[in-house]
């Protein structure tokens, strides 16, 4: 098997700055995640989802099907250091890959809780 599935919640998704990276990839549809989640502004400048063990918030987002190549040389290497490469868990149950914040990132200047702004693109337009 030569594709995943990639759910982005931030500048990847349709319109945004780094969604040029997934032109070779095909847009499953919106989708979001289970309730297990926290979601992060860092510095206004792109969003990180966090798992938790309670009081989680569903985050929406866009779920693609990616080629590993695509995955590996166009878009992976364009995400900010604060996000690592995981697997989540969509509100349907099914897992998928996803960029999630690194544990220590959370308590960096310039990180705001979003997770009740109803995701990234409605956080920027509330400005």
């Amino acid at each position: 098997m030569d594709r995943v599935t990639m759910f982005v919640n931030g500048q990847a998704m349709s319109g945004g700055t780094l969604n040029d990276a997934l032109t070779d990839a095909r847009l499953l549809g919106k989708v979001e995640t289970a309730p297990k989640y926290r979601f992060y502004s860092v510095r206004d400048e792109f969003p990180g989802l966090h798992p938790v063990a309670e009081g989680g918030s569903t985050v929406p987002g866009e779920l693609y099907e990616v080629d590993y190549d695509v995955l590996r040389e166009k878009l992976l290497p364009r995400e900010p250091a604060e996000l690592e490469l995981g697997v989540i868990e969509l509100a349907d149950g099914s897992g998928s890959l996803s960029m999630r914040m690194r544990a220590g990132a959370r308590g960096a200047p310039g990180v705001t809780d979003i997770s009740d702004r109803g995701g990234w693109l409605a956080y920027l337009e509330g400005k």
